[in-house]
């Protein structure tokens, strides 16, 4: 059965635009081995790349603020929090993902550089809060800025409508591998 113009089969690539490095890859492992459905290729190879890109977009915005990805990620941690921008270091393992010892290293780190400061927790004499300080929320709120204007610009080749589709399929995907 022919196909009207300008259709295609589920899995090619629009007309519109040339072939990328995914649709290579799955024509290979079609050509390779026929009897596999690599089909998830089709979207998870790309969610990969654009992770990756992402990735390295992040770093190079976060770098103009003289930050590495983990010091974003706690310092924004901090400043979502809402005034006084503190949480305990439970909270920001919590935040983050990470260990606890790999969060006290990197907060002694934040504190070195005076982007964050360590107070006793008023409600727990055993604790303490990690506080954002002046410097740590000027150099987070910069960083977030640079990185917006960039992904604003990627996410321009989308419409309002396609955006929101996209946001509300990815979170659908995301979401059995969040528990």
């Amino acid at each position: 059965m022919a196909r009207p113009a300008g259709s295609r089969s589920p899995g090619q690539a629009p007309t519109s635009r040339p072939p990328d490095d995914v649709d290579r890859i799955v024509a290979a492992w079609r050509r390779e081995l026929p009897p596999l459905d690599v089909e998830p290729l089709q979207v998870l190879s790309r969610i990969t790349r654009l992770a990756r890109r992402l990735d390295l977009a992040r770093g190079a915005a976060f770098a103009r603020q003289q930050l590495e990805s983990w010091e974003f990620d706690v310092l924004s941690a901090l400043r979502r929090a809402g005034r006084p921008h503190q949480l305990s270091p439970g909270q920001l393992v919590t935040e983050t993902l990470v260990t606890s010892g790999t969060m006290t290293n990197r907060v002694d780190r934040l504190e070195q550089r005076g982007l964050v400061r360590r107070s006793p927790d008023p409600g727990d004499r055993r604790g303490v809060k990690v506080r954002l300080t002046k410097a740590g929320r000027e150099t987070v709120d910069a960083a977030l800025s640079d990185l917006l204007a960039h992904e604003r610009d990627l996410l321009g080749e989308l419409t309002d409508e396609e955006r929101a589709t996209l946001a509300a399929m990815l979170r659908r995907l995301n979401a059995p591998l969040e528990t």
